[in-house]
């Protein structure tokens, strides 16, 4: 279940081994992203991108949008 989180939760879940999908496109994606972070623009994001993902470890998913 989608749930939104605070920057202190996301250090923990990152310490523990969550893996962090970043769905912006790939050129905001190159002009600044939180290192570490995996790209899987929106657009392209389904069953085939998301295999790139390690299932047993949870998945923080993250977009800036500044509108």
């Amino acid at each position: 279940m989608p749930q939104s989180i605070d920057v202190g939760e996301l250090k923990q879940l990152l310490a523990a081994g969550a893996q962090l999908v970043e769905v912006l496109p790939e050129a905001e994606y190159a002009e600044e992203h939180i290192p570490g972070a995996i790209n899987i623009p929106l657009k392209s994001l389904d069953a085939a991108s998301a295999g790139q993902l390690d299932g047993s470890r949870p998945v923080v998913v993250y977009c800036y949008d500044a509108l």
